[in-house]
């Protein structure tokens, strides 16, 4: 019988490495300037970004490491040696002082390049977070309240992202503006559904089609605890990001590198080789965690009835909107949902994480990514008096996990492309189980 937690590790290993910058940015990478580069990286692959165009730089093209400088800001844990381009760890999902100091330099970096310079933005889910330059008369303390308050709402990313844009002196086309007087390259692996460059780490050289109307309307629609200087900062004209036609964008061009249709179709593949049918559910998938797997669980129940050997897959970004007290993310939210839907169904496997290697967490390199499920999963529940339920209510899935011994423990994975969440449905698998 075929070990189905390796496979399913297989699964997500191989989603992992369709978008490692290792693999996607070399080729993208454009001809050196007549100046200098200065490479401005952000997100969860930022560090991983700026080793890998410096390899590509200095070892395969030869350039004189006096033509390369940059700062790469990545997650806590996320960083790689380089050689040129300054690494710089900073907090996310929340931001902190790092994050704070790592947009100001990067924006006087911008600043300071001139015609005859290449300013290569490599951007990856967790910008918004990393980068952080709030607007006059908003505080560090006061931006992290209102990152908490979306985190904790259930909005998709492209409403978090127009709050936080219009928060922003770096987000929303403003890094762009900062460095006009460059040739702008931005390459970018998206970590959101539809691939939009204006939200991926909050669109920092593309126009930004939302306004500060759009970003009061979430705040109001999500009831928000805003304080009054986050208010005044979403009225204030001033703080409107730029719109197609600014001069801004004159000289910025944009590529993505991976997206995470990349991802899922290396996941497919995978699952295919094994042996299993396909339901290919898409890369974009949107919505609260325990609804979306309510419906996924009934598709196993119709593969289980009907004898097939299926593999359900899909990602996309899932949100929870946190009512308790416990902890978790949604991707874990999603598995423990399907421990309380499934629990009677033999031949049942199941991953669920985010690509990025942590899924919620306090933004430690070593939160879980998210968590699998079994019928060993289902043993230790029984074996516990596990209510995944009661866990449920709490919004407490790495607690429920926890105690099952079914975290998905990854590490950094230096890339960031969204979700992979695997059902598999095997009769023959259940009557192995049911013997053991």
């Amino acid at each position: 019988m075929t070990d189905t937690r390796s496979l399913l590790r297989a699964i997500f290993d191989a989603a992992v490495a369709a978008a490692h910058p290792d693999r996607v940015l070399a080729a993208q990478l454009p001809p050196p300037p007549a100046g200098r580069i200065i490479c401005l990286a952000a997100g969860k692959g930022a560090a991983a970004l700026a080793a890998a165009a410096e390899r590509h730089y200095l070892d395969t093209l030869g350039l004189t490491p006096a033509r390369l400088s940059g700062l790469a800001t990545t997650r806590h844990g996320y960083g790689v040696p380089t050689r040129c381009t300054e690494v710089l760890e900073a907090g996310h999902p929340v931001p902190d002082q790092a994050s704070l100091d790592a947009a100001e330099r990067s924006l006087a970096l911008a600043a300071s390049a001139g015609a005859d310079d290449l300013l290569l933005v490599l951007l990856s889910g967790g910008g918004s977070a990393n980068w952080i330059a709030p607007p006059p008369g908003v505080s560090l303390a006061q931006k992290q309240a209102v990152t908490r308050a979306l985190l904790r709402s259930g909005a998709p990313i492209d409403a978090i992202n127009c709050v936080r844009k219009h928060l922003s002196r770096i987000k929303g086309g403003r890094l762009a503006r900062a460095g006009a007087a460059a040739t702008i390259v931005t390459l970018a692996i998206s970590d959101v559904p539809h691939d939009d460059p204006a939200v991926i780490a909050s669109g920092p050289t593309v126009p930004d089609p939302t306004t500060l109307a759009d970003a009061r309307a979430i705040v109001a629609r999500y009831q928000l605890p805003v304080d009054d200087a986050v208010a005044r900062a979403l009225a204030d004209p001033g703080n409107e990001s730029c719109k197609q036609g600014d001069a801004a964008f004159a000289r910025a061009h944009y590529r993505l590198l991976a997206r995470p249709r990349n991802a899922l179709d290396a996941a497919i593949a995978v699952a295919r080789e094994a042996g299993y049918a396909i339901s290919d559910l898409g890369a974009d998938l949107e919505g609260e965690a325990r609804e979306v797997a309510a419906n996924h669980a009934a598709l196993a129940r119709d593969a289980v009835q009907a004898g097939r050997k299926l593999a359900i897959l899909s990602g996309g970004e899932l949100t929870v909107t946190v009512r308790g007290q416990g902890r978790g993310g949604p991707n874990q939210e999603y598995a423990l949902a399907l421990a309380a839907l499934l629990a009677d169904l033999p031949g049942i496997a199941v991953l669920a994480a985010d690509t990025d290697g942590a899924d919620g967490g306090g933004g430690n390199a070593d939160d879980p990514a998210g968590a699998l499920l079994d019928h060993r999963s289902f043993a230790a529940m029984r074996a516990q008096q596990l209510d995944p339920a009661a866990y449920l209510a709490n919004n407490d899935a790495t607690g429920f996990f926890a105690m099952t011994g079914d975290l998905l423990i990854t590490g950094p994975t230096r890339t960031n492309v969204n979700d992979i969440r695997v059902i598999l449905v095997d009769p023959a698998a259940a009557h192995e189980n049911a013997r053991g």
